[in-house]
């Protein structure tokens, strides 16, 4: 299902020709970007209110080599709480969490955060395939992962996961990103639910997660 905005959605439950259907209430929504993330997070979690109900988990691939103050940035475009993920972590409702640099962010079968320093996966660390996995492992109908703007194809195979687990995929149109790679990497995989415009995506994702819970 490809849809620009979803007039007449009516929530709660969803379903693809493919049978896929879920009555559970989102429980998390995990997010990715590379280049131009900053910017493109920086307006999507502006579009969200204070009492959004669910975490928020990001991963923006970062220069491991410089400190990174990207929470103060973004703290400074949302009413959200904003912070480094750290270990041990239980993502709250109504927080952001963004993955370290250097270190790939996970959440665990007990839905708590962890942190990794293994191996690169596809020249990248932190690696949005493997927070998408851990997602889809951990909450399977109730995740919804977007991507945003990026180069390369980080997020593909991890955006399959959460739907093949009844989860949510939402990916930046590819056409007017700032960054096409990895939206589009996402698009061509056929796993998307929703192809949006940056500013459109925040009131989908808001839309979603309120009427699942109705």
């Amino acid at each position: 299902m490809l849809a620009a905005a979803p007039e007449g959605y009516a929530g709660g439950v969803q379903a693809d020709p493919n049978g896929r259907s879920s009555a559970q209430p989102y429980g998390i929504v995990a997010v990715a970007s590379s280049a131009g993330g900053i910017t493109a997070l920086g307006r999507l979690l502006g579009g969200l209110p204070k009492d959004f109900p669910v975490p928020v988990v990001m991963v923006q691939h970062l220069d491991p080599r410089h400190r990174t103050i990207i929470a103060e940035v973004l703290g400074r475009r949302t009413a959200l709480p904003v912070r480094l993920a750290a270990e041990g972590d239980f993502p709250e409702p109504g927080n952001v969490y963004i993955a370290p640099p250097n270190y790939h962010l996970l959440v665990s079968a007990e839905r708590t955060l962890t942190l990794s320093s293994s191996e690169l996966v596809h020249f990248v660390r932190p690696s949005a395939d493997l927070l998408f996995e851990s997602v889809a492992a951990s909450y399977g109908p109730q995740a919804i992962a977007c991507v945003l703007t990026g180069t390369g194809s980080d997020g593909a195979m991890g955006a399959a996961a959460v739907r093949q687990r009844g989860g949510t995929v939402i990916a930046e149109d590819p056409e007017v990103a700032e960054f096409k790679g990895m939206p589009g990497a996402v698009v061509a995989s056929g796993v998307v639910d929703f192809v949006l415009p940056l500013d459109e995506i925040a009131p989908i994702i808001r839309q979603l997660v309120e009427d699942s819970r109705l």
